[in-house]
């Protein structure tokens, strides 16, 4: 019995430490995001730091990402920033070769915008712009602050978009295999790494479209923060890349400073003592601090952009009325949703996604969703399963925006195209509607090492998929019947959902991709924006008032503290530093790994998925 009443005591203990654990977090949480940011602060961007669409709920995800930001964080805070009256300015290192897509640029670059017209100013400056490297999407996220300034000894690598696909059809024919695929229709690429060496006429007049405009809108978008004509913008791009006093000849850069420099300008900026566009003095350079050490972000006025959001208050963290997101990003997959420590990708599981959506709809508090996808397809079952889940929404009375962030193509159009409305970046890829699929024939690839099969068999068809034997004239017309059944239901559900007649969808599809800027024109997206035209969207959908403030609840909600706390997972330190070790080493084999999975190794070719876009490389 004492035995007994000692168990009962220790957990009443538990329960009630846990308690007083939470509260007292909740109140720190409540006197950081209150009290700890200072006057005239200065906010600090590292681009170097990456930044992802969202955090699955995965124990290695959490290892991986616990010090990113994701898009959604970003954008709220420079919100709350442009509002809150002790932020004074912005300043950002800009780093070339990060991980964010040009969709993703276009969400900060808006984000940027949103804290600029608060009167508030905004710099950005690199240590080189790419060093004897193109950095095109380095500069065009720089190109959105009021003022660019590189080091002296740094470039300027604007040299323009180049858009590469791997073929390896010359390896597999080697090897002794055969790439048996077909397609619907001809734009629909995927499987050309497979079964071609160089482009189609079709996918090069796709990827060409596709690059030419990203491009335009690229220049036109520089052309304006700069205050140059996008005929000038172009010379000077062809002209390039340039060393740092040509970028600042040609306009595309104000100056040459060291990082000193750049933190003084901005904190004369900030107190008014100079201003935007105002020349930079011959003379000033300064040291870096009598002890020799450069500003970080423990001076009293600055604070790095991820420390304050978790001491502001986002535009969407609280509020009277409910919008669910759901996110379904990675590659398109039957099942549950899943984390890849190895190449760092999640795909989007049709039922993890589906289950999120009917959730939402569940919540009586939940009045619209919004629908954000980053995605390249994959399967036609697992996009259809969403697809349903999302008319369901609507038949319940939960109007659904669909955001598409740096792809939204093949499968993950199909998820979106039967929402009430959908948004895209100017430079989103997507479109894609088209089907494809195949096997490899590895017969005589076996036989050159030694290898042969045999087999038995019930039926006239059971060696259909099998990869040592080809598809007979029977097989090869029954799998052309499922590729039409595929393609007629995936251009029927785009012309209903889209309220386009079959003939013109079927006109624009054939497989072919499209930048967010064409698919407006074409009728296949609504809205060019990111997050918060999602979001706007979404609240005139439910007939939200102008004055009514919105909560964003992510679906699948986030682990309670309990979990957090008590979950399975690495107890002592000694255990996490070996767990972060192995997450270390997983992260040095990652680009051999996303490199093998590009050309079909490791499960990556495009029998993986029958709803893929195709392969699309964009140079730095």
């Amino acid at each position: 019995m004492s035995e007994k009443r000692s168990r009962v005591g220790l957990g009443v203990a538990l329960v009630v430490g846990f308690v007083v654990l939470v509260g007292l977090a909740l109140g720190l949480a409540w006197w950081m995001r209150g009290e700890k940011v200072a006057e005239a602060t200065i906010l600090e961007i590292d681009f170097s730091r990456p930044m992802v669409e969202y955090v699955p709920q995965d124990p290695l995800a959490a290892l991986f990402m616990e010090d990113q930001m994701t898009i959604r964080q970003f954008v709220e805070t420079l919100h709350a920033a442009a509002e809150d009256e002790r932020v004074a300015a912005l300043v950002a290192e800009v780093t070339p070769g990060g991980n964010l897509g040009m969709a993703q640029i276009e969400e900060i670059r808006d984000a940027i915008a949103v804290f600029r017209a608060a009167g508030k100013p905004a710099v950005a400056f690199s240590d080189s712009y790419g060093e004897v490297l193109p950095a095109n999407g380095a500069y065009y996220l720089a190109s959105a602050f009021d003022e660019v300034y590189v080091q002296p000894s740094g470039d300027v690598g604007l040299t323009g978009l180049r858009f590469e696909s791997p073929f390896v059809a010359g390896t597999i024919e080697k090897i002794g295999a055969e790439a048996e695929f077909a397609q619907r229709y001809e734009y629909k690429n995927a499987m050309n790494t497979y079964t071609e060496t160089e482009f189609t006429p079709a996918h090069e007049e796709a990827m060409q479209a596709l690059a030419d405009s990203a491009f335009g809108h690229m220049v036109a978008e520089i052309a304006e923060a700069r205050g140059l004509t996008p005929q000038a913008v172009r010379a000077a791009i062809d002209r390039g890349p340039f060393l740092g006093q040509q970028g600042v000849e040609a306009g595309f850069v104000d100056g040459l400073l060291y990082r000193d420099q750049v933190y003084d300008r901005v904190r004369a900026l900030a107190a008014g003592e100079v201003e935007v566009g105002s020349p930079v003095a011959p003379d000033a350079a300064t040291a870096e601090g009598e002890d020799g050490e450069a500003e970080d972000d423990q001076d009293d006025d600055l604070l790095y952009l991820h420390k304050y959001a978790a001491r502001a208050e986002g535009p969407w963290s609280e509020g009277e009325r409910t919008i669910a997101i759901v996110y379904g990003v990675g590659a398109v997959v039957r099942g549950e949703s899943s984390y890849d420590p190895f190449s760092g990708s999640t795909s989007m599981g049709g039922d993890s996604v589906a289950r999120a959506i009917r959730n939402a709809v569940d919540d009586d508090d939940v009045e619209a969703i919004v629908l954000r996808v980053d995605s390249p397809g994959g399967s036609y079952v697992a996009s259809d399963t969403v697809w349903r889940e999302v008319e369901r929404a609507q038949a319940e009375g939960k109007p659904v925006i669909a955001s598409m962030g740096n792809l939204a193509a093949s499968g993950g159009y199909f998820v979106s195209m039967g929402a009430d409305k959908i948004v895209a970046q100017p430079t989103t890829i997507t479109g894609s509607i088209g089907v494809l699929g195949g096997k490899f024939v590895t017969r005589e690839t076996w036989n050159k090492l030694g290898i042969t099969f045999d087999a038995v068999q019930t039926s006239e068809h059971a060696e259909m998929w099998s990869g040592t034997e080809p598809f007979d004239p029977d097989e090869w017309e029954k799998f052309n019947q499922w590729l039409d059944r595929v393609y007629s239901d995936f251009t029927g559900k785009v012309a209903e959902g889209r309220g386009l007649p079959v003939e013109r969808v079927r006109e624009i599809a054939k497989g072919r991709v499209w930048s967010g800027v064409d698919a407006l024109r074409l009728g296949l997206v609504d809205e060019l924006g990111g997050l918060p035209t999602a979001v706007r969207l979404a609240r005139e959908a439910a007939g939200f008032g102008e004055d009514e403030r919105v909560r964003l609840q992510t679906f699948p909600r986030p682990q309670e503290p309990f979990e957090a706390l008590f979950g399975e997972g690495p107890e002592s330190s000694e255990e996490r530093a070996a767990v972060l070790a192995a997450v270390r080493a997983m992260e040095a084999v990652r680009p051999v790994v996303v490199n093998a999975r590009r050309v079909g190794l490791l499960g990556g070719g495009p029998q993986a998925g029958v709803l893929a876009m195709p392969e699309i490389v964009v140079g730095p």
